[in-house]
């Protein structure tokens, strides 16, 4: 497990026994962070690229594979985890819900990889049934790991992402985040996820999304990653508007200060492995926002490392990121 996850200020040791090395950099600081930072997360990840079920299990002894919504993300992001996880869901009936689990997230993964980044216009007939194809697979999948495990979040939290794919409807899907916030009201992913939800391009209303962010921060205690979802609301909205000066404004840059105050940069704060997920979100919408004090403290944190997520609305992601870098 990964600890406490808020209360009261802990003292981190000054060196990770779990941290990664810190790879070599490219010529403008910067580097892709690697398996959200951590030696045992490596371990798994290289595992699954195996297709080793037997070392996978041992390499998820650490985590909580029902709530550790990143480290099953680095497991369904692997292309060719879908070639050999069918066999252990049949075989090991003792971790058939891991094994659903695993293989349902990854099957969405791989949807969305038929289906591509391209404009629903632009998706041949082909595409859109091998998407729905494997989304069927998915909520089936999604579905016998929930009943399985019924304490589970991460079941619920994807089963939203596969509803929004196959357009199930706002009822489906209002469920489905009920289901997942009763198991974690505070869950920062499965919030994210309704966040998507509530986007204009999705059948959401205009500034719908941002008072959902912001009501969720009003019942996080300080020191809690849920600040990210006001941070993902406000880069959203400039997603949205596709005009950057949408978020320059004192108000917003103020927002932005004080949530970041009260959520990662708080003392209480928790740094799990990938947390630099957490302040690239932030460094992302802080730097949209023109903010200049905040963003270099959330720069200077992160000290060149580099998550795709949610840099990938730019162009040039990395590119992006380099150059606010430097500005910080």
């Amino acid at each position: 497990m990964f600890g406490k996850l808020f209360g009261g200020r802990e003292e981190r040791p000054e060196t990770d026994p779990h941290a990664l090395p810190v790879p070599r950099r490219q010529k403008n600081g910067m580097y892709t962070l690697r398996a959200l930072g951590d030696r045992r997360v490596l371990a798994l990840v290289e595992a699954a690229d195996a297709g080793d079920w037997e070392a996978v299990k041992v390499a998820l002894a650490p985590f909580d594979l029902g709530r550790d919504h990143q480290v099953l993300g680095e497991i369904a992001e692997l292309d060719g985890v879908q070639d050999w996880i069918g066999r252990a869901v049949e075989e090991d009936k003792e971790h058939r819900a891991a094994a659903l689990l695993i293989s349902g997230t990854r099957y969405i993964d791989w949807g969305w990889e038929a289906r591509s980044d391209e404009r629903a216009a632009n998706v041949s007939q082909d595409q859109w049934r091998v998407f729905h194809e494997r989304l069927r697979i998915a909520e089936e999948q999604l579905l016998e790991a929930a009943e399985l495990r019924p304490e589970w979040v991460t079941p619920w939290r994807r089963l939203l992402t596969s509803g929004r794919g196959m357009s199930l409807g706002p009822a489906v899907n209002r469920t489905r985040f009920d289901a997942a916030v009763r198991r974690d009201p505070l869950d920062l992913e499965t919030h994210l996820e309704w966040l998507s939800q509530l986007q204009p391009r999705w059948g959401g209303e205009p500034g719908e999304a941002l008072a959902f962010a912001r009501d969720a921060l009003a019942r996080a205690p300080q020191g809690h990653r849920l600040g990210c979802v006001v941070a993902m609301a406000h880069i959203e909205e400039w997603v949205e508007s596709d005009g950057e000066d949408r978020l320059r404004t004192p108000e917003v840059q103020a927002e932005l200060r004080a949530v970041a105050d009260h959520s990662i940069l708080h003392p209480a704060y928790v740094r799990r492995p990938g947390w630099q997920h957490d302040f690239n979100t932030f460094a992302m919408a802080l730097s949209l926002a023109g903010e200049r004090h905040t963003v270099r403290r959330v720069f200077q944190e992160l000290d060149g490392a580099y998550t795709s997520w949610p840099w990938a609305y730019f162009a040039e992601p990395e590119k992006q990121f380099a150059r606010r870098h430097r500005r910080g």
